[in-house]
């Protein structure tokens, strides 16, 4: 059976308010699909039934695994490619380049998922760059809002199926190793990442000034006033000459004209606008 409009309205109102995701109407199934499994594990016999138990408590960890169970989690490694390409060719040397004098480096993932965004950026770094090991200070944060996908991106397994998707077999080789039937990055490549909790509609942690932050794939989730939202705090923590990723269907155009968009090949990235 269909959920009820009164359920259905308060998990999407629960949903909203913790973590600024918006989900309409068309989203019913969805939520059924999503929150099912956990019910049954809870104990309730229905979304209904677990929905009426969340209405009538305050908020505790089921209403937060509640949330964390309604955020989409697809994710891959060098997920989209070019922006990977682009980052080694050419935006991290000019970058290394304008940093030398204080021989740092910060990059962001802000929405990291399961980690395989941000490992594949410490694999790019630690196979293509050696020199940053030595005399810099690279930064490389992940941050997500489900404690769920915090805890799988810091544990670093992967299946089968998730290295396979993505994964170069020379990077499976050097940087993993078999751990039963899933794979381990190598402690080299996960001491590199600091991950994090975070809710990108609520306040952001201080940080040291950012140079590439990807915010990928995300921002499609969110409504227009949250959009300009999460838009103005990424340009708070990017360094003048920062530059902000987002994903192939977004787009600040219309959002905040604060940016300007540049295409180098086939990447699209973003920089905040300089006054003429």
């Amino acid at each position: 059976m269909p959920l009820e409009k009164i359920e259905f309205d308060y998990l999407r109102q629960l949903v909203r308010d913790h973590s600024a995701i918006v989900l309409d109407e068309s989203k019913e199934y969805l939520v059924e699909m999503r929150l099912m499994s956990l019910a049954r594990v809870e104990g309730y016999a229905s979304v209904d039934e677990l929905s009426r138990h969340l209405r009538n408590t305050r908020f505790s960890p089921l209403h937060a695994a509640v949330v964390d169970a309604m955020t989409t989690n697809e994710t891959s490694f060098f997920r989209d490619l070019h922006p990977f390409e682009s980052m080694k060719l050419d935006l991290l040397p000019a970058a290394i380049k304008r940093n030398e004098a204080t021989r740092s480096l910060t990059i962001w993932c802000a929405a990291c998922s399961s980690g395989q965004e941000p490992y594949s950026l410490a694999m790019l770094l630690y196979d293509a760059f050696p020199q940053l090991r030595s005399g810099w200070k690279v930064t490389l944060l992940a941050g997500d809002l489900s404690q769920e996908m915090l805890k799988r991106a810091r544990q670093g397994l992967f299946s089968q199926l998730e290295v396979n998707r993505g994964l170069p077999a020379t990077h499976l080789v050097r940087y993993f190793r078999k751990d039963g039937a899933g794979w381990q990055v190598k402690d080299e490549i996960r001491n590199m990442i600091q991950f994090h909790e975070l809710n990108l509609a609520t306040s952001w942690p201080n940080i040291p000034p950012v140079d590439f932050l990807f915010l990928r794939n995300v921002l499609i989730y969110f409504d227009m006033e949250t959009k300009r939202q999460i838009l103005r705090k990424a340009r708070g923590v990017l360094k003048s000459d920062g530059i902000l990723f987002l994903g192939g269907a977004e787009t600040t155009f219309n959002v905040d004209d604060a940016w300007e968009r540049v295409q180098s090949g086939k990447t699209v990235y973003y920089r905040v606008r300089r006054n003429p």
